[in-house]
């Protein structure tokens, strides 16, 4: 298989590198120009976007807000934004928040030049308009990777996740600042923390991993697993922070360059049922199907285990992703979110058309009969 990385967006991370964005908006911009800034509503009341604008007027740019995005965000939530673009005439486009706000945020940039409503990109129906807004992501969170991706993940009018692709969706430049992580509650902390960390294991197992890649997926899984347990338990440890903004953003490279896997089938086919935080959702899905994948190893779980810390043993992989699973704060059992729900209906789901190409790049294929297996087994945990 060729061996290949597409290139990375900048990276700027520190303390305080919030500040950056608005010399560099100014600069992707131009001077005075609108900017829209896409930002989580949940942001508000800490302040952040308040200082977010005053950043981008002090840059001498007219900073416009878009706030109107919910967790999971929808096309129609997207096409709002790309409207607002289009009548304040944003020249370039800020995405603050976490998974939901960076993937709102790079599609309403990419879809604003043109008419067309987003639903019509979906799953590469039709090429992404040409000439993007410039876009800039700032996460509050450490956990999607979306601001080092070129995928957006965005609901239809049925709730389905729906994936948009193209180098019209890779930002302009990424600011990792730790402190804007430092208020996310530690169940979040934990949850987003096993959405990377299952990025990578992904990454680095799948049909598509290899050596170069590698590089990045082996990284995130060694911050993960250095930082994740101490950022939950003590938020306002910085270098925990900057650890798992590292293990994020490198993870989402792994995953623009190499995909991810069966967990990732099974956890959006969850988040279509029913309401559940997608790191939850992954985590759990890859607990359920880490031993058989294991047992089919070629090698590429042992490396995962080595960065892990545990020897180079695939054997010893699910029982350490299960202790930093627990660790983290994550619920492992689903029983009480998803009542009414049998496992018929869940293996349905993760055999959608929005999951194939999932389940298609687990290394070690997945039958129905598998499909249905995983979903009671993760319907079961406890």
């Amino acid at each position: 298989m060729p061996v290949s990385l597409e290139p990375v967006p900048p990276i700027v991370q520190g303390e305080g590198a919030l500040a950056a964005i608005g010399e560099r908006a100014a600069a992707l911009a131009g001077a005075g120009a609108p900017v829209l800034l896409v930002a989580d509503p949940g942001l508000r009341p800490s302040g952040m976007i308040d200082e977010a604008q005053a950043v981008l007027r002090r840059a001498g740019l007219s900073p416009v807000v878009f706030d109107a995005i919910k967790s999971d965000p929808t096309v129609r939530q997207v096409d709002a934004g790309a409207a607002l673009a289009r009548s304040a005439g944003a020249r370039a486009v800020v995405g603050l928040g976490g998974g939901s706000a960076m993937d709102a945020a790079k599609l309403i940039a990419a879809v604003a030049p043109a008419d067309a409503p987003s639903i019509a990109y979906a799953l590469c129906a039709a090429p992404l308009p040409p000439n993007p807004l410039p876009k800039i992501c700032v996460p509050t969170t450490a956990g999607t990777g979306s601001e080092t991706t070129r995928v957006s993940v965005v609901a239809d009018d049925e709730g389905a996740k729906q994936w948009f692709w193209g180098a019209e969706l890779r930002a302009q430049l990424v600011v990792l600042d730790p402190e804007l992580t430092v208020g996310l509650p530690p169940h979040l902390t934990g949850a987003t923390g096993i959405d990377a960390l299952v990025h990578a294991i992904e990454a680095a197992t799948n049909v598509n991993a290899n050596v170069a890649n590698d590089v990045y997926a082996h990284a995130a899984i060694r911050l993960a697993c250095r930082h994740l347990e101490q950022a939950v338990a003590h938020p306002r440890d910085l270098a925990a922070r900057a650890g798992m903004q590292l293990a994020a953003a490198f993870a989402g490279v792994a995953i623009d360059n190499g995909g991810t896997a069966i967990g990732h089938a099974i956890g959006h086919a969850l988040g279509s049922l029913r309401p559940i935080h997608h790191g939850r959702a992954v985590g759990v899905a890859m607990l359920a199907t880490l031993p058989w994948n294991v047992a089919d190893d070629a090698g590429r779980f042992a490396a995962v285990a080595e960065a892990m810390g545990e020897g180079r043993d695939a054997a010893r992989v699910p029982d350490a992703f299960e202790r930093l699973l627990r660790a983290a704060g994550v619920r492992v059992s689903i029983a009480d979110e998803f009542a009414g729900v049998d496992a018929a209906t869940l293996a349905a789901q993760i055999r959608r058309p929005e999951n194939a190409a999932m389940r298609n790049s687990n290394r070690r294929p997945a039958s129905d009969a598998d499909l249905e297996r995983f979903a009671a087994s993760v319907l079961a945990q406890a």
